[in-house]
């Protein structure tokens, strides 16, 4: 028997995440912030927003060139809520992405725009106590500024 049916919007083509996109490119997540934790009015459960903080390794589209840092905010969702509505990261990976924003400060275009994993993370746990940053490894030998 069919259930009703979800809300979930159907995704974005590939034109249209591009189109509607202000930054499309390769990141490489190096650290992952927790900003916030609020309790979810629906259901009562403590959900965390999160800042990642990416390097750009290639751009296709935007102001930012390859090399600069980029902030990406998200949060998390109730459990069992149907439906991708939010776009995690995670440190340590490398994936193609169209954000929204600008000067450094973005969200992810669509539920559908975090495409193609190069590398997968290293870390897929993400902080939950407000403050919590976890990073991706340094190399020895390896400094960024």
């Amino acid at each position: 028997m069919a259930g009703p049916a979800g809300a979930l919007p159907a995704p974005m083509s590939d034109s249209e995440l591009l189109s509607e996109s202000d930054l499309v490119a390769l990141i490489r997540v190096l650290s992952v912030t927790c900003t916030s934790v609020a309790k979810d009015e629906r259901t009562g459960e403590e959900l965390p927003s999160y800042s990642a903080r990416a390097e750009l390794m290639e751009v296709i589209k935007g102001d930012e060139v390859k090399g600069d840092d980029v902030t990406i905010s998200f949060h998390a969702i109730p459990t069992g809520m149907l439906g991708p509505w939010t776009v995690f990261y995670y440190p340590g990976e490398m994936v193609w992405t169209h954000l929204t924003g600008k000067d450094g400060a973005y969200t992810t275009t669509w539920w559908n725009g975090k495409s193609r994993i190069v590398s997968n993370a290293v870390i897929t746990e993400l902080p939950t106590t407000q403050g919590e940053t976890v990073e991706v490894p340094r190399r020895s030998g390896q400094s960024r500024d």
